[in-house]
């Protein structure tokens, strides 16, 4: 390398790393990766790509924006729980709380005495004031799991008697047949796909029953010559030495009451009423709050799975205590501003962006989501753009939000429903970049 060689003029790694912006950003994102962005803007002024003065911002260019691989979207598709989209949006007190359990917290200290205090208390308590006719509460780290606790801690090497008509696959290829045989329990399928009696359940009680399963099959619809049990029905039941059979009721979605806009959709108070021993649920669907199984009913059934060696391994962090205990108490949730949103504001939404940009509006008809209500629409509006825009709505930059939309019969539809309205003006800076840009 001559004394003139240019490339003597690249800076030090040691400088660089010096420089106030690359400071922040190692603080932002780690000095390793930093270190990363800046031997890689080096290597690209050796190879003479790049001029020497232009290294420290090469570098800054190619760290990532964010101090994860998750990129927030805005969520244009009109589906409210979005399994894609890790389902439920937390409230901003669900995040406020996420924020304040991020430090050390008393999440198992009771701060008065100084000694160990039982795990998100306040977190039960706010889930069974939400539903006073349980007994007990318990919050695991997902909808199977608290099902996959119930059946374990009931029916391990036992019998689970289940309709035919409730043999479930849900996302992702997870049969329930499947995952009941993890536990070690045994499943005795009684009736047929669309008709099962009481009759039939009742033949397959024995002294072997752990426990009957009921399962809202949440994401499909069987119509026509059909027939099933309801829980009253089920609480009946008896072994042989006339003891009770515990009826575990798994309803999927987590509505914790009833909604008059869903009155198809089982809630764990009406569920309970009914007659259910046990009800378990996710807290990341209709609750709208963060990722979680639910676990409500009976005070000595729901003690006995809190008891069981499993309840550890699928016990929540503090984070999801947390939110959980701000989505029970705090204020209506993304969630439920989405579905129950007044289509005369969506129109009048969707209006004014599509005025902006010189589209058309057009109604369209969201859905409830995450294996929710599959027959119940929402009708509402969305601004319509070039099938081509779509791909381009989904790539973010700079300042420019990731947006998903949908095509349907070769229309691109950017639904407002799931925006939360005071990110419109980021929806319309989307929109005008992915219409201006030339086609693919």
């Amino acid at each position: 390398m001559s004394q003139s060689d240019p490339r003597r003029a690249i800076p030090r790694t040691d400088a660089l790393l010096a420089s106030p912006a690359l400071v922040e950003a190692a603080a932002r994102l780690g000095r390793d990766t930093v270190r990363a962005a800046v031997t890689g803007a080096q290597e690209r002024a050796r190879r003479g790509e790049i001029p020497p003065a232009e290294v420290e911002a090469a570098a800054l260019a190619a760290l990532p924006t964010r101090a994860s691989s998750l990129t927030p979207v805005l969520n244009a598709t009109g589906v409210v729980v979005h399994t894609n989209l890790g389902r439920a949006p937390l409230s901003a007190a669900a995040l406020e709380a996420v924020l304040d359990a991020a430090g050390h917290v008393d999440v198992e200290l009771d701060l008065t005495s100084g000694a160990r205090g039982r795990r998100g208390a306040g977190m039960l308590a706010a889930l069974r004031a939400a539903v006073p006719d349980a007994g007990g509460a318990l919050v695991v780290n997902n909808g199977a799991a608290a099902l996959v606790l119930a059946t374990t801690a009931l029916a391990a090497g036992r019998e689970v008697v289940v309709s035919r008509g409730e043999m479930v696959e849900i996302g992702d290829g997870f049969r329930l047949p499947d995952l009941i045989a993890s536990t070690g329990a045994r499943l005795r399928e009684v009736g047929t796909t669309n008709r099962t009696h009481l009759r039939d359940y009742a033949d397959a009680i024995g002294p072997d029953t752990g426990c009957v399963l009921k399962v809202h099959p949440s994401n499909f619809r069987v119509e026509g010559f059909v027939s099933g049990v309801g829980l009253a029905e089920l609480a009946t039941l008896r072994r042989p030495d006339g003891s009770p059979v515990p009826v575990v009721a798994d309803i999927g979605s987590g509505l914790l009451r009833p909604d008059p806009l869903l009155p198809d959709e089982p809630d764990a108070t009406t569920t309970l009423r009914a007659g259910a021993t046990v009800v378990t649920a996710s807290g990341d669907k209709l609750l709208g709050g963060p990722q979680a199984g639910l676990v409500l009913g009976d005070a000595d059934v729901v003690e006995r799975l809190r008891r069981h060696p499993l309840a550890r391994a699928l016990r929540v962090d503090k984070l999801t205590v947390a939110a959980l205990e701000a989505t029970l108490r705090g204020p209506s949730t993304p969630v439920h501003d989405a579905l129950h949103a007044p289509v005369d504001e969506l129109r009048r939404r969707a209006r004014r962006l599509a005025d902006e940009l010189g589209r058309e509006v057009v109604p369209v008809e969201g859905r409830v989501g995450g294996g929710g209500a599959p027959g119940v629409p929402l009708p509402g509006w969305a601004v319509e753009v070039p099938v081509e825009a779509v791909s381009r709505l989904r790539q973010p930059t700079g300042d420019v939000p990731a947006v998903l939309a949908r095509v349907d019969d070769g229309l691109g539809l950017v639904d407002v429903r799931c925006i939360p309205p005071d990110r419109d003006a980021d929806l319309l800076r989307a929109l005008r970049e992915a219409l201006a840009a030339p086609p693919a």
